[in-house]
């Protein structure tokens, strides 16, 4: 089964029903939920999603977003060694290179993102979300 981390704004995509990438974002979030892809996000990305979702949508759909994400998709812990290992990569962004040093950790087959230049120099494949 391949594996996937999801970046930040692709489950944004899903859980804010942003057209025209929430229809690609659902997609993904079925497909691992009928177990035909495992898909990944990174615990730091937890806040983010709670951040945005209450900017636009309010602490009740804050809430149910951040537990919809924690009980269908899997998270991958940020520890010292992730930290460490994002430092040393090449990218101008520190939350990429968290999601590259986290996807390496996981053993990811690629990072799913609308934001490929955020990822020039990673490693780990970056392909869009409507590649899967």
């Amino acid at each position: 089964m391949k594996q996937y981390l999801l970046d930040t704004s692709v489950v944004l995509d899903l859980l804010l029903n942003r057209p025209p990438w929430a229809a690609d974002a659902t997609l993904l979030w079925d497909a691992h939920r009928n177990q035909q892809i495992r898909a990944w996000i990174t615990a730091f990305t937890i806040p983010t999603i709670y951040y945005v979702v209450r900017k636009q949508a309010g602490i009740p759909a804050a809430r149910a977003a951040v537990h919809a994400c924690i009980t269908t998709l899997d998270v991958i812990a940020t520890d010292p060694a992730i930290l460490l290992a994002a430092q040393v990569l090449a990218g101008s962004d520190f939350e990429d290179d968290l999601q590259i040093a986290s996807a390496q950790r996981a053993g990811v087959d690629a990072i799913i993102t609308r934001d490929p230049k955020g990822f020039a120099a990673s490693p780990v494949p970056i392909i869009p979300p409507a590649a899967i």
